[in-house]
Formats: structure tokens, C-alpha cells, sequence
């Protein structure tokens, strides 16, 4: 087995990390930092950007750079670029390709095996995409492992005493909380609860709404139409955000963000702390139901909590901070580093799972009850919310027509007792039942879930022996074609990326070369008539980006300048 690593596949930013002996280590992105932002953009030429280099050319190429597409895993999304459309999974394995290199670049070795995170709440088609976004990406997803359930490892790997601990997760797209117990070496998740669509990107939306409505007052035009604009604003409503996090106010300053009737539009605008916890409000008390949910769920009462984990880069927010030590009576552990705790309980899960680390037991829980639609619309659970896993449980069901040769098997995802109110996970039929008056037939649907999350469905009729077992496929997923599909044109793009680079950098190279024939001709005018003709060769190739005719022509003109 190659070296594991264990990633935060983040909203916002993404980490990854790995197992140096007994040491979790931070593997640093291609520009040195300690994470890479979860950005993918198109050039105008077709180049693909990830992390950093997408970030910084955002504003100029806004429409073609894709923010927060961890919001969209699980969904039948498509985002066209130019005359192709990509899906969820595979601008995730765009981060995760370039997550890869960074991890083999520091290791010195090729990587095939990872540990992914995802929220605790993400639901069995969101599990399923993360995984197919890492098969796309040539890794082998060995486990799925839930996020504050690896920031409990990153702290609890050396605590030993007995603890009931809250993870409280706020990142760039979610929010999760769970409820943990570490005993003896064990970390046994008691309950979970959340909000796939809740992070920091919806506090900076609410400031952009209102940096773009304090621009129509001041100029009385809207800048809504005007993409590089509003990227200008989507970034300092970020900044703006982190700013307050630190200071009771901040000036927002956005020179030359329009053309006015009298010329270039400066735009100033002061916000305070104040303004910011008022305007987000909202956003810090949905958290609050969440948190009372997973308290309730794992039997315990909010004394019992021994101590507060913040993790994910809004929980920095002071409103935030002050809402958790409201509930809890407790001021939040501060001695793990949110950005980074949950890309290292990544990799020291990956410890255990190589062997590392013998001493160290996971036992993580379901986020959502998983059962199917009966008569009526009702929703008929067969595995509750927070069962630890994995699990394989069962229940006897039967028909509500006479002589029914099939019956459909609609398998959901949720809490509703309205069927139609929960996640379709999928749907199948279980053909060759025994033909018998209504409630007659015995059928038994069995539910697995496997240790990352991802469930099987097993229908038997009890009379017949007739059954059916499958994978829950739902909709959204991508079919083992497609994954197969997506994987080739990824493997495609890489090679000719390694052939793009391979030619800059060729042409960087006899660019060079180039001028320094000229900075020789310039000194020493007597050799003119030898260089340039033969430099004059090299700038014709230079534009056919003929690899082999730069090569030669190159060759050339080095031997050339040797001689003269």
C-alpha cells in the first residue's frame, strides 16, 4: 500500500495531510500554503487553474471560474464551460487531481489511497459523489469518514481520559454538530445533526447584498450586471467578513468598481461589527436548533459536555463563538487550528487503517433515518438517525394490492413522516412474488451501511425466495460508464497538460537563449551577421509551437553563440 493522506474536501478551502511515523503533518499546496482554495477555472485558452492561480484570476474571468461546488454534490447540476458540461464529481477531482500532486510532490512518491471527509449530514447520493469525484481523480477512497468526526481524532488522539465532547462545525458550505464520547481509546459518535446549506458563504452573500444596496443609494444604478463587479464585491464581502472577525470595523474600499456618468465610480463604504452580527443574525440562531437536536439525540444533558470543538473558518465569527458559550456554559477549546484539524483526524484515520495506530477505535453513526415509502405517503424508517455504523438491519413488509406480482421498493433518506417530503435515494422493483390477496406476501427489505456511509438495499420475498440486492443508486449518481468516461478524460488532460508544461517550458528556455543572442549582438556588432539569421530561425519556430523545431532551432543558435 502507497502512503495514505487524508483530505478535507472543503467548500471554501481544501486540506490534506498524512502520517509521519507517530506525526500528522500538513502537506503545503503547490504555492507553499497550508491550504488550497476549492477553485477551478477555464482560461480563455482551454488551460485549467485550480487552487491559488484560479483564485487570483477570478475577477477578470469570473463566468468561467467555479466557486463552492461542494454545494452541489449529489445534485443533477451540470456547469457548462465552452462547449462541454461537468458535473459536481468531476470539478471535485479537479481539486482532488491537484490535491494529489501537492501530496506527491511533498512525498516524494506516487499517491493512490485516501481518506475523504464530508459533513455528517450529507446524504447517501453526497457520500456516493465524493467517492466517484475521488475515483476520477485515480485515487482509491479507502473510507469516508464524517467531519467533526475526524476533528474529534485530531484532538483526541493522546486524550485518553474519559470526555463527552461537541464538535461544533461551521465551514465555507455546511454546518454540522455532533456529540462524541472518548473513552479509553475509543471515539464513539453519540449523535449528529446539521445543515448541508449553511456556512460562511451565506454571511458573505448577506454582505455583498448589502455592500450592492449601499452602492444603489449612494449612485442609484445597480452593478448586478456587470460580472467582474460583483466578483470585486464577492471577494471584499469576504474579506470584509474575516475583518470584522478581528476589528469593530473595517472600510470597505472598491476603487474604479464602475463608469458613471462623470467617470470612474470609487466606492467607499465603512461596516462595523455591529452592523455585520445584526444583518447575520439570522444565520448564527439556525445553527442553534441543530445543536439542541444532537444534545437531545445522544442522551445527554448540555452539563455533560466536557468541552467545545470549533471547526471550519467561520466558526472565527465572534457572534458565532458567543452563541455556542451561550448554550453551553463553556468557552470553546481553542488548541487545534479549524482550518487544518479535520484534514489530520483524516490522516489519522488513515494511521489506523494501514496500522499504524493500533490503539485507537472509531464508531461513527448514520446522519438520517433510511427506510421506504408504504401506502398512504408514509415513510416507513427501518434504520433511525444516529444508529452507529456499520449496520445491517431488517423489517417485514408487505403488499396493499391483491395478487401483486411486484412491488417497488422506493428507498428514502430523511425524517418526514411524509414520503415524499424526504431524499430519494433510488428505486427498484422485486419481480416473481407469489400472487396473493392484499397483506399476504412477506417481503423483507434489508438495509447495510458500510463504514462510509454508503447503503445497500436487499429485497427477498419470503415465500418465493425471489430477491434483488443493490447499491443505491440514486439519479444523481453517475453511472459506472460515465465514472469510467470521466477518468479516461481526466488521465487525457493530465498528459496533455504534462505536454503543455513541457513545451513553456522549452519555449521559456529558447526564449531566453533569444535574448541573450541579442544582448550579444549588441555588445559585440562584428558577430551580428553569424547570430542573427540563426536567430531569426528560432523566433519563426517559437510561433509554429513545434516542439521539435524549437529544440533544433535552439540547439542551433547555443552552438552558434558558443563559437562567436
Amino acid at each position: 500500500m502507497s502512503t495514505l493522506i487524508g483530505i478535507d474536501l472543503g467548500t471554501t478551502n481544501s486540506c490534506v495531510a498524512t502520517m509521519r511515523g507517530s506525526d500528522t503533518v500538513i502537506i503545503p499546496s503547490s504555492t507553499g500554503a497550508r491550504t488550497t482554495p476549492s477553485i477551478v477555472a477555464f482560461a480563455p485558452s482551454g488551460e485549467r487553474l485550480v487552487g491559488q492561480v484560479a483564485k487570483n484570476q477570478a475577477i477578470t474571468n469570473s463566468t468561467r471560474t467555479i466557486t463552492s461546488i461542494k454545494r452541489k454534490m449529489g445534485s443533477d447540476t451540470k456547469i457548462k464551460i465552452d462547449n462541454r458540461k461537468f458535473t459536481p464529481q468531476e470539478i471535485s477531482a479537479m481539486i482532488l487531481t491537484q490535491l494529489k500532486k501537492d501530496a506527491e510532490s511533498f512525498l516524494g512518491e506516487t499517491v493512490k489511497d485516501a481518506v475523504i471527509t464530508v459533513p455528517a449530514y450529507f446524504t447517501d447520493s453526497q457520500r456516493q459523489a465524493t467517492k466517484d469525484a475521488g475515483r476520477i481523480a485515480g485515487l482509491n477512497v479507502i473510507r469516508i469518514i464524517n467531519e467533526p468526526t475526524a476533528a474529534a481524532l485530531a484532538y483526541g488522539l493522546d486524550r485518553q481520559e474519559p470526555q463527552k465532547i461537541m464538535v461544533y462545525d461551521l465551514g465555507g458550505g455546511t454546518f454540522d454538530v455532533s456529540i462524541l464520547d472518548i473513552s479509553n481509546g475509543v471515539i464513539e459518535v453519540l449523535a449528529t445533526s446539521g445543515n448541508n446549506f449553511l456556512g460562511g458563504d451565506d454571511f458573505d452573500q448577506v454582505v455583498m447584498q448589502y455592500l450592492l444596496e449601499e452602492f444603489r443609494k449612494q449612485y442609484r444604478f445597480s452593478l448586478e450586471s456587470d460580472p467582474t463587479a460583483m466578483q470585486r464585491i464577492k471577494e471584499a464581502a469576504e474579506a470584509a467578513k474575516i475583518e470584522l472577525s478581528n476589528y469593530q470595523k473595517t472600510d470597505v474600499m472598491l476603487p474604479f468598481i464602475a463608469q458613471g456618468k462623470e467617470g470612474p465610480i470609487n466606492f467607499q463604504v465603512t461596516l462595523t461589527r455591529h452592523e455585520f452580527n445584526q444583518m447575520t443574525k439570522h444565520l448564527v440562531e439556525k445553527t442553534k436548533a441543530p445543536i439542541m437536536q444532537a444534545i437531545k439525540d445522544a442522551g445527554i444533558q448540555v452539563t455533560d459536555i466536557n468541552k467545545v470543538l470549533m471547526v471550519g473558518g467561520s466558526t472565527r465569527i465572534p457572534a458565532v463563538t458567543e452563541l455556542v458559550t451561550s448554550i453551553t456554559k463553556k468557552q470553546p477549546f481553542k488548541g487545534i487550528n479549524p482550518d487544518e484539524c479535520v484534514a489530520l483526524g483524516a490522516a489519522i484515520q488513515s494511521g489506523v487503517l494501514a496500522g499504524t495506530i493500533t490503539d485507537l477505535l472509531l464508531l461513527d453513526v448514520t446522519p438520517l433515518s433510511l427506510g421506504i415509502e408504504t401506502v398512504g405517503n408514509h415513510f416507513a424508517k427501518v434504520i433511525g438517525r444516529n444508529t452507529s455504523i456499520p449496520i445491517r438491519k431488517s423489517q417485514i413488509f408487505t403488499t396493499n394490492a391483491p395478487y401483486q406480482s411486484s412491488v417497488i421498493i422506493h428507498v428514502l433518506q430523511g425524517e418526514n413522516e411524509r414520503a415524499n417530503a424526504n431524499k430519494e435515494l433510488g428505486k427498484f422493483i422485486l419481480r416473481g412474488i407469489r400472487r396473493a390477496p392484499a397483506g399476504v406476501p412477506q417481503i423483507e427489505v434489508t438495509f447495510t451501511i458500510d463504514v462510509n456511509g454508503i447503503v445497500n438495499v436487499h429485497a427477498k420475498d419470503l415465500d418465493t425466495g425471489k430477491e434483488q440486492d443493490i447499491t443505491v443508486e440514486a439519479s444523481t449518481n453517475l453511472s459506472e460508464a460515465e465514472i469510467q468516461n470521466a477518468m479516461r478524460d481526466e488521465r487525457e488532460y493530465e498528459v496533455k497538460e504534462e505536454v503543455r508544461k513541457e513545451l513553456f517550458q522549452i519555449k521559456q528556455n529558447a526564449l531566453n537563449l533569444v535574448e541573450q543572442a541579442k544582448a550579444k549582438m549588441k555588445n559585440d556588432k562584428t558577430t551580428k551577421k553569424q547570430i542573427k539569421p540563426v536567430m531569426a530561425t528560432l523566433q519563426k519556430a517559437l510561433k509554429s509551437d513545434n516542439k521539435i523545431d524549437i529544440e533544433v532551432a535552439t540547439k542551433e543558435l547555443e552552438e552558434t553563440l558558443a563559437i562567436v
